[in-house]
């Protein structure tokens, strides 16, 4: 038997390169192998022309075509040279290193003229100049993960925040039995309850989006030592903070941590993978409560001819998307919980133990992606079957136990609770069983009229109200 695979994704390890990847084709550029390549290239390009615009002595000014030629190598990065850093590493064993020797053996590229190859030759010493290996790859990190949250992830999340607002609003006026302890309660409606999803979901938008991405520029052990072995008299420190904060391509466009050991401390990761997992907590509450709400019959899902929901029971329209999400959901926070608590975490000045752990970001946000994407299918699928929600209402007259007994509460009448205990805890509950405890109340008239006016589909209080207000666009600080 041939063991030669045709579709490569058929071998792969993890199902996000595998079954799923189609999906996270716009992830993959950001945070794979190639992305972080690539992040390393900009970054070290991004150095060296800073260096060669300070005015050091015996640190040669680029020319324009030798500045084009440095920005070329980020702007035309392509995975053919991500494959050959990889060839470079094979001898080097050290993947940094990888990076700045490809970057000097580019000076002597054919497509370069003897010129200008001689003057990236008088620079070269100054490609990777005083920077420890974590300079480079926190700052790569940094672009990577900054590029995923703003292209990919707030994206998928503002999705389905405007899907679910636009349901709110949709349903704002359809009632809908609670349920309480899996027991029925007070009405609601269902836009009210999926703009309770919503407004949840744009506060932890804004969670996300405050974090600032954070980078480092500080030699081996956060003190500039080799930059002022070099020139004593440069303020490094600000040099650093303005490759780190000036805008790209200029500069790297993050946000200067000026206090450091080897590694940047990787808080700003833990407060957005913290908040990441707050926001995938939110959709696994969410997914599982439109998942019973399928089983209940409140949603009906649209069929897609040719598919199957059973192997063995051909009536079934299971709510997969639903699941897909809720399981995806959690090993994406397994990842983000670890990241966060590990992360923060190095001995003394550096130990090696993130190193591996971040290269797992990309599986975290691909789950999560991955995730986002069921859910916005499934509930894309959604049909709402008003006939199954007035039918429960229609059968939960029990509910309206809590309207009277407040309304007699009012009028100060005594055991207003425990008589409607006695009547309704436990039993089945008519409309005429209430309303002839209603009609011998000794309340006002104006009062006994509404509540003998009020149904199990009216007694919603202000849901309609709350569901149409989050429908609206604008964020809640």
């Amino acid at each position: 038997m041939s063991t030669t695979f045709v579709d490569a994704s058929i071998s792969a390890l993890s199902p996000l390169d595998g079954r799923y990847h189609a999906k996270l084709a716009p992830l993959r550029p950001l945070l794979s192998e190639h992305g972080y390549m690539h992040r390393r290239v900009q970054v070290e390009v991004t150095w060296f022309i800073a260096l060669t615009q300070a005015n050091l002595a015996q640190c040669p000014a680029l020319s324009p075509a030798a500045t084009a030629h440095m920005l070329g190598l980020v702007s035309q990065f392509s995975e053919s040279d991500t494959h050959a850093i990889k060839l470079i590493e094979r001898e080097t064993n050290h993947d940094v290193k990888a990076v700045e020797y490809w970057i000097k053996r580019s000076f002597a590229n054919d497509n370069v003229g003897t010129d200008l190859q001689e003057e990236l030759a008088r620079a070269a010493e100054f490609v990777h100049f005083a920077c420890t290996s974590e300079d480079i790859n926190n700052t790569s990190h940094a672009l990577q993960i900054k590029a995923a949250r703003e292209h990919v992830m707030l994206p998928l999340i503002a999705d389905i925040t405007h899907k679910l607002q636009r349901m709110a609003t949709a349903y704002a006026h359809v009632p809908m039995l609670s349920r309480t302890h899996g027991q029925t309660a007070s009405p609601t409606t269902v836009g009210k309850e999926i703009a309770n999803v919503a407004v949840r979901l744009q506060r932890a938008t804004l969670r996300i989006e405050q974090v600032a991405i954070m980078a480092k520029m500080n030699g081996a052990v956060g003190n500039y030592n080799a930059h002022l072995s070099a020139w004593p008299d440069v303020d490094w420190e600000a040099f650093a903070k303005r490759v780190v904060e000036a805008p790209e391509p200029a500069g790297l466009g993050l946000t200067f941590q000026d206090y450091s050991i080897q590694i940047e401390p990787h808080d700003y990761m833990a407060e957005l993978f913290d908040a990441m997992a707050r926001t995938n907590t939110i959709l696994i509450d969410w997914s599982r409560d439109v998942w019973g709400y399928v089983s209940l019959g409140y949603f009906k899902q649209r069929l897609k001819d040719g598919e199957i929901g059973s192997s063995t029971m051909p009536h079934k329209v299971n709510p997969i998307d639903f699941e897909n999400a809720e399981g995806n959901l959690g090993l994406a926070n397994a990842l983000l919980r670890h990241m966060s608590e590990k992360l923060p975490i190095s001995r003394w000045q550096r130990d090696l133990t993130d190193s591996t752990v971040l290269r797992n970001v990309g599986v975290a946000f691909g789950y999560t992606a991955l995730a986002y994407q069921s859910l916005l299918a499934g509930l894309n699928k959604l049909e709402l079957n008003e006939e199954a929600l007035a039918h429960d209402l229609d059968n939960a007259w029990e509910v309206l136990a809590e309207p009277i007994q407040t309304v007699m509460r009012r009028y100060a009448i005594e055991g207003a609770y425990e008589q409607l205990k006695e009547v309704t805890r436990g039993k089945t509950v008519t409309r005429e069983a209430l309303h002839a405890l209603i009609n011998n109340l000794a309340i006002p008239a104006p009062d006994k009229a509404r509540l003998l006016a009020m149904t199990p589909a009216t007694y919603v209080g202000k849901a309609a109200e709350l569901a149409l207000r989050a429908g609206q666009t604008s964020q809640p600080t």
